[in-house]
């Protein structure tokens, strides 16, 4: 429950890095009388103090003085960013790629390329994004500016961080540590480092790479990257069950939170809150700062922040014996866990299918080559002797064949590529989003015949303190064997797939709601009764499961769902180890 969001540190807090807006008072500009310069001292400010470099864009287009054709492109660019920055990403979006398109200066091009992918993917257009990427880190070798270099390192860094390419991601920040452009510190490369370290479960709370960060940012005088990394350190402080140290450190960034006032920011700082709250056992405060959350997040959010916002409310109203709001906060958790497990598999999908694609692109041009060749060797043909003729039909038959083995390896590799981005990595079984889509669709081939089918949530019993106690080593194998147990209680036509964590989800075919229950208690008898042994550690496993039936609850997906997950909660509540559907008791037996 302690982690902050992960993705935080990916998309928002490093969005907030490519800003890191100082709040400073305006000052007085003299006339513009030399455009060029003007424009490059504009454009140094952008970071460093926001609300002079809007005076300055504001006093060059007021004035508007005789400007050559780059300088022009030089001040829409400016525009662009100063349009992104006010969030009009469309707006923002056409002006890039004008650009990109029609500006012909490959400096200005590369730095708005390296703008537009943080604008696709705060709009989620992860495909555009990492196809973007990638044409742009083929093209790295040959930029020589060093501030375009250096803002698309870092716009790079920030995209294989969100891919979950963790390694990628700190080369890339480590490439701009070595090449820093006059008037930039140091502060922003190890930022995105601790970023990518945090996001790969790689950073304590005691790392010297989060303590350099910290350091290098107050002394850049840049609090907004400083105040990003406190919060790393918080979070990493409540994972150590630490909480007291997270509440003292909150306390010593809340003055420079409330004045620059950046809005993730202002969330993570509740959330952090709520979690030490509940942490140190203080109940009342743990619900209010995690109620804040709320009343501070947008209609219709889906955020890691009201994910553990809703967590932590849950758990307080289930402590204190309130079943029916324990249940509310449960759902509204569910909804914001699937959105973000559905996010990470969308970043991961969009991923995977831009290296296939590239990979597809670079066979197929080496394909044409071949081809290419090919015809160069009929050409040479016509020219020689008769008698070296057979030696080169030969020749050509042999090129001829490697085409045709190479074309056979190609479509092999791309049924592969399409069978893993199903799969899930640590299991082997279906991952979440390719499970709902089967279930989904097979729900609607069982509504046709008709036949019955049953929806099994299982959720494994107190694996925190598995992982807590013998190591995420353990907590893998307890996955993997949890897996290999049920695979052996399910027929070939049932669906298995890994909802997340701990939590798997099952549809049983041609089965009654009898018969689901059956099954299910034969999964949960075979989870009590196989404890695990690793390196010598022995752990006792046990799950609760929910089902809900299609004879009940008809065969929408969505309703299944929700009737498996209160009935999977209401097994937690009544002791787990149990098989409960929601048709039962407040109160059910144990299986």
């Amino acid at each position: 429950m302690s982690r902050l969001p992960s993705r935080f540190w990916s998309c928002p807090v490093l969005l907030g890095m490519t800003w890191i807006v100082l709040l400073q008072p305006c000052h007085a500009t003299a006339p513009v009388t030399n455009s060029a310069a003007f424009l490059d001292q504009t454009e140094s400010l952008r970071t460093k103090d926001h609300p002079r470099f809007v005076q300055m864009l504001e006093q060059i287009h007021r004035e508007a003085p005789p400007l050559t054709m780059s300088e022009q492109w030089h001040l829409r660019y400016l525009d662009a960013w100063e349009t992104m920055f006010e969030g009009d990403y469309a707006k923002s979006e056409v002006q890039l790629h004008d650009v990109i398109d029609h500006s012909g200066d490959t400096a200005l091009s590369t730095k708005a390329s390296a703008l537009l992918l943080t604008n696709l993917a705060a709009n989620r257009r992860y495909e555009e994004a990492f196809t973007l990427a990638n044409r742009l880190t083929i093209e790295l070798p040959q930029i020589k500016d060093p501030l375009a270099r250096y803002l698309l390192l870092m716009n790079l860094s920030q995209m294989l961080d969100l891919a979950g390419q963790i390694d990628l991601a700190i080369k890339y920040a480590r490439m701009m540590e070595s090449a820093i452009p006059p008037g930039e510190s140091l502060c922003l490369p190890r930022s995105l480092e601790v970023a990518a370290l945090y996001d790969g479960k790689r950073l304590a709370s005691s790392s010297p790479e989060l303590r350099r960060a910290i350091d290098t940012c107050v002394a850049a005088h840049q609090p907004v990257a400083a105040n990003s990394m406190r919060f790393i350190q918080g979070s990493l402080y409540l994972d150590e069950d630490q909480p007291d140290k997270a509440m003292t450190l909150l306390d010593q960034i809340g003055p420079s939170l409330r004045i620059n006032h950046y809005y993730p920011h202002m969330l993570s700082a509740e959330v952090e809150r709520a979690q030490a709250y509940a942490k140190l056992g203080d109940d009342d405060g743990a619900r209010k700062a995690a109620l804040n959350t709320v009343a501070m997040s947008h209609p219709g959010d889906i955020s890691e922040w009201l994910r553990s916002a809703y967590e932590v409310l849950y758990q307080v109203e289930k402590r204190q014996g309130h079943s029916a709001a324990a249940l509310s906060y449960y759902e509204h958790y569910v909804t914001q866990d699937r959105g973000y497990l559905n996010d990470i598999s969308a970043r991961t999908l969009a991923y995977d299918e831009t290296q296939q694609h590239t990979l597809v692109q670079k066979l197929e041009t080496e394909g044409l080559s071949r081809q290419n060749s090919i015809l160069r060797l009929q050409q040479a043909l016509a020219t020689k002797a008769a008698e070296s003729s057979r030696l080169y039909i030969a020749l050509l038959l042999v090129v001829l064949a490697s085409i045709v083995f190479w074309l056979f390896r190609l479509s092999r590799a791309l049924l592969r590529f399409k069978e893993l981005s199903h799969l899930d990595g640590l299991t082997g079984i279906f991952n979440h989003q390719h499970f709902m889509t089967e279930a989904d669709r097979a729900l609607r081939l069982l509504e046709k015949k008709p036949g019955g089918g049953c929806l099994v949530f299982i959720d494994l019993d107190h694996f925190k303190q598995i992982n807590d106690t013998y190591g995420h080593p353990m907590g893998d194998a307890v996955l993997r064997h949890t897996v290999a147990i049920c695979r052996r209680q399910l027929r070939p036509t049932d669906l298995f797939g890994r909802l997340g964590g701990e939590e798997f989800g099952i549809l049983l075919h041609e089965c009654t709601r009898d018969q689901g229950m059956a099954i299910a208690d034969r999964i949960r008898i075979a989870v009590e009764t196989s404890p695990i042994e690793v390196d010598g550690s022995v752990a006792s496993l046990s799950a609760s499961i929910g089902l809900a039936s299609t004879d009940i609850y008809g065969y929408e997906l969505q309703r299944l769902c929700r009737e498996a997950d209160a009935a999977l909660y209401r097994a937690k509540r009544s002791g787990r180890n149990r098989v409960v559907t929601n048709t039962e008791s407040d109160n059910p037996a144990e299986a």
